[in-house]
């Protein structure tokens, strides 16, 4: 049975590359897209073309750009959101979704909200694209000045244009890899509404989504639409055992040719179990049973890290596959025309988001003990006397894992005015945005009460087990309850709760902005006319945080014996207070586009395009940027074009200030033979010293319309993009960093990222961005579309592929890393298969049912973009993979005499493919905690809808 689904997937697979033909890019902005009942007819004269203020027309274009209706999004995605569909297109990598590894801290990388949905083209990073809302700027929902894109009102978006090529000097800072716009359907009349439910063959992941939209005219003159849908999705919640074919997957080793890194199952810590490992003392090396009895601890295989084993009774990790998330979307909007040339609106949205992930249980190391503590058995007490006190650690599986939950509060205004005068158009724009982030991290151990909690003595007065500290020092813990970890399950909830806390960390992200600009032709040429389109825009944006928990709240140990010194601080995990920080930007840009040929003997048109933008930053200076380009179509069925570009992208509030977080984890110093892994704190920072990125892309491409295979449209694009003086987020744990300091002597920016003791000890690592990188990447992306009939029958078809074999990442003393065609590497970047490939099959056998087959398909790529790893045999590189989603629409209108209507049902990875064991060769330290995925681990999943139109 498995050979014949593999067969019939390869069958499919095999049918649409077939039929779809080879190649991709991006092609011309298509006529308006059919709109809802009585929505008003838009010509394509009436499109302006994302990436320019003055093309109107989207084959005049010359920067790549795609375009793809809503309706094909949820094609490819039947179960998920417009953005999770994108991220199935190609040149989308490495983006961050409810997929990505969970963490309960605070970096840049996460931005406050690790399960974000967060685009990112060509793996460049998600601050180096720009997201649009109808061509304006989004205020940014998360702290690191990146858009989650759920906040974006689908029921309203008619489509997203994705431009692939630097565009800032059309639209400013963070248009270096390219811009996502997505396009409101601003003439919707009538009513839609659609309500549908999910849920994987496993019987998780399940997901619920109602919405509706409405809109009607008012007066002769005005237009009222609005929108609003709630949205659940309940998770994979266990790493450890959701999915079989995880099965405490883990790579290990060194990444040395004596020690090659390989990637293992049934990876279990080495010194902690679920009930205490001994680490001191007579029973050294031996643990605690579930009645709290001492027992020999059965070692598993060495795995060559010296954090684990294979096998054996040592404890494991345990955090979510998949983070759930809630979240409400509403939208409004009023347009008005005060007269037949001056036009007016207003419009805001709001987005209220929960996203929750579980990192794994409190891992607890060296606690000390008495060995009289009264949870011990008189058979244990009698083991461990003599020295008096004895140390343990422990994965504390009793108690609930560390919950991180990350809850945006997201609110965007919006209000224009635009309108012509003679052969010019106008507008002016206003724009608030506000968002509210709050990163909680919940079942955190309060550190003194948990030294108080752990010395568990007989009380004197009542024979009752009590704290000693509540004898010693009553006033402070007579509140305090013993805890007993002698045994996986042998806390009391009175106990946990009296231990376990949590930190509250809040930031406000406010963006003010206003533009202006003005286009049209200003003379015309033996070619057409020389149109000019001038802008000016402003921008302030302003951040500040406050945290329940401080770096600096250190544990009171009065009256404490054990696990309490002047530098315990009192929560793991902290987070600092901000002051408010702000920056401000003034912009001015002019673009020009000049028709130099037409209708000659072998140009039907030659058109140049240009444009140049002065950005003045409060806080890192003053930058020019440019674009040129040039659109020659040859006749009806050629067409050239190519581009060249300077982009920017401004270092952000939080790179220049952020506020100092610090969370501990298991860290191993390099430096060391053997290496030494060590539970240290990594200590984030802001750098106030930084500049401006400077990108320079370059794109050459290709339009072929045979007239020999009519409507058959292939298009190829070149891209080639160079990233200088690029801020690069440098980790002071980071095994090259390391070694960049060893190497330099002790005189290389990065010692000072890496704190010692005397005696040369690490204590402390820093993560700290810098203007040092360069960024470098090259590839082509291609299109196929084709629109036939069989029969009378609509077939549409349209494949979509990218080839990107490199990403390097240079930095002075490390060696480059290539991140193309390779799997996890420095500062959270994720997987870049160098092809991935969409392709997208709908076809009408009749006209109630409808199919869409989607298919999406990766090949292998190597784990690491470090040059140095050495992996065994047959480990280097993670399998490819591709899925099948497929959906039928049943058009119910007719037959159930309703409105226009229709019933849906999807089935997601439609053959159960099981994603390739992947595996990330920094998490060499954790056993069931630090896995990476680089393909959804759903499985097979169902999906039922129903939509209806009025």
């Amino acid at each position: 049975m498995r050979s014949h689904l593999s067969f019939c997937r390869l069958l499919a697979s095999a049918s649409l590359l077939g039929l779809a033909g080879t190649a991709m890019a991006q092609e011309e902005a298509p006529t308006a897209p059919a709109q809802d009942n009585a929505a008003k007819d838009v010509s394509s004269a009436d499109i302006v073309v994302t990436g320019s203020r003055i093309i109107r027309n989207g084959s005049a274009s010359p920067t790549p750009l795609t375009t793809v209706s809503t309706e094909t999004l949820s094609a490819a995605a039947p179960a998920g959101t417009i953005s999770d569909a994108l991220n199935n297109l190609p040149v989308f990598s490495g983006s961050r979704n409810q997929f990505s590894n969970p963490g309960s801290n605070a970096t840049g990388v996460q931005g406050g909200n690790g399960a974000a949905n967060v685009l990112n083209l060509r793996n460049l990073g998600s601050y180096r694209t720009l997201v649009l809302f109808d061509g304006h700027r989004i205020p940014p929902t998360l702290y690191n000045s990146t858009v989650d894109v759920d906040l974006i009102p689908q029921e309203l978006v008619s489509r997203v244009d994705v431009v692939t090529g630097g565009v800032s000097a059309v639209y400013g800072s963070d248009a270096v890899s390219g811009v996502v716009n997505y396009v409101l359907n601003r003439n919707f009349d009538g009513f839609r509404a659609h309500a549908e439910a999910g849920i994987s063959q496993r019987g998780d992941a399940a997901t619920r989504d109602i919405g509706g939209a409405f809109g009607f005219k008012v007066g002769e003159r005005g237009h009222f639409e609005a929108s609003v849908q709630h949205r659940e999705y309940d998770g994979i919640l266990n790493r450890a055992y959701d999915r079989s074919w995880d099965n405490l997957a883990a790579m290990q080793g060194a990444g040395t040719a004596a020690n090659p890194y390989y990637l293992a199952t049934d990876v279990r810590l080495a010194t902690y179990t679920f009930g205490g490992y001994i680490t001191n003392g007579a029973q050294r090396g031996k643990r605690f049973d579930d009645n709290g009895s001492i027992v020999p601890f059965v070692a598993g295989t060495a795995s060559g890290s010296s954090c684990c084993q294979i096998g054996g009774d040592g404890a494991y990790q345990n955090s979510s596959m998949s983070s759930p998330s809630r979240g409400t979307q509403a939208f409004a909007r009023f347009d008005y025309d005060l007269t037949d040339d001056i036009h007016v609106y207003v419009q805001g949205a709001a987005n209220i988001k929960k996203n929750t992930s579980y990192t794994g249980w409190n891992q607890l190391t060296g606690l000390t003990f008495s060995s009289s503590n009264a949870f011990l058995s008189p058979a244990a007490q009698a083991a461990l006397a003599g020295a008096g006190t004895f140390t343990m650690n422990e994965i504390l599986s009793g108690a609930p894992r560390i919950e991180a939950s990350s809850k945006t509060n997201q609110y965007y205004g919006n209000v224009g005015i635009e309108g012509s005068l003679a052969d010019f158009k106008w507008n002016a724009t206003y724009t608030h945005g506000y968002s509210r982030l709050q990163t909680t991290v919940d079942n955190m151990p309060n550190n003194q009460k948990l030294a108080a909690a752990l010395d568990a003595v007989v009380s004197p007065t009542t024979g009752q087990i009590v704290c000693q500290a509540s004898l010693t020092n009553p006033s402070a813990y007579g509140d305090c309850v013993p805890l007993n970890l002698f045994g996986a399950n042998s806390a009391s909830s009175a106990a946990l709760d009296y231990v376990l806390g949590k930190a509250v960390f809040i930031t406000h992200t406010i963006q003010d902005s206003a533009d202006v600009s003005i286009s049209g032709p200003v003379f015309d040429t033996w070619a057409g006319p020389v149109n000019v389109a001038l802008s000016g825009e402003w921008r302030k944006q302003r951040f500040n945080a406050a945290s329940s928990v401080l770096p600096t709240d250190l544990a009171d140990c009065t009256g404490l014996r054990y696990n309490c010194t002047s530098a315990t601080v009192l929560y793991p995990t902290t987070f600092p207070n901000s002051d408010t920080v702000s920056q401000s930007v003034k912009e001015a840009a002019i673009e020009v586009e000049i028709p130099l040929l037409k209708d000659v003997a072998f140009a039907k048109s030659l058109t140049l395009n240009g444009a140049a933008r002065y950005t003045d930053y409060s806080t890192s200076g003053h930058y020019t940027t440019w674009k040129v380009g040039g659109v020659w179509e040859v006749n009806d069925q050629i067409k050239l074009r190519g581009t060249a570009s300077r982009d920017i992208r401004a270092p952000t509030l939080y790179d220049l200030f952020q506020p100092v977080t610090t969370v501990y984890g298991n860290y191993t110093d390099t430096t060391k033979t053997p290496n030494v892994t060590a539970y240290l704190p990594s200590i984030n920072m802001g750098n106030p010293n930084l500049t401006a990125e400077v990108g320079k892309t370059y794109t050459a491409g290709i339009v072929l319309k045979p007239d020999f295979v009519p409507g058959l449209t292939l298009t190829a694009d070149y891209y080639h993009t160079v990233v200088s003086n690029a801020i690069s987020v440098i980790q002071g744990f980071n095994a090259a960093v390391q070694k960049g300091c060893v190497d330099s002597g002790g005189s290389s920016i990065y010692c000072s990222l890496i704190q010692r003791d005397a005696s040369g000890n690490a204590t402390a690592y820093y993560i700290q961005p810098y203007n040092i990188a360069k960024v470098k990447t090259w590839g082509i992306d291609g299109e196929a579309d084709y629109a036939t009939h069989i029969g009378s029958h609509p077939l549409n078809l349209r494949l979509m592929v990218n080839y990107q074999p490199h990403i390097y990442y240079e930095q002075p003393g490390i060696p480059t890393i290539d991140q193309g065609g390779a799997g996890w590497g420095l500062n959270g970047l994720m997987p870049s298969p160098s092809v991935t490939l969409a392709g997208f099959i709908n076809f009408k056998p009749n006209d109630t049912v409808s199919i869409d087959l989607f298919e999406r398909y990766r090949n292998k790529f190597r784990r690491s973009g470090v040059a140095s790893h050495v992996f065994a045999d047959g480990q280097e590189y993670v399998k490819d993979f591709a899925t099948t989603n497929l959906t039928v629409t049943l058009n119910t209108g007719a037959s159930w005499k309703m409105a226009d209507s229709a019933l849906y049902f999807s089935v997601t990875n439609l053959f159960d493919a099981k994603p390739p064991l992947s595996g990330y060769y920094s998490g060499t330290t954790s056993a069931g905690a630090s896995y990476e995925f680089s393909d959804d681990p759903t499985g097979r999943a169902f999906m039922i809808g129903f939509r209806i139109k009025g």
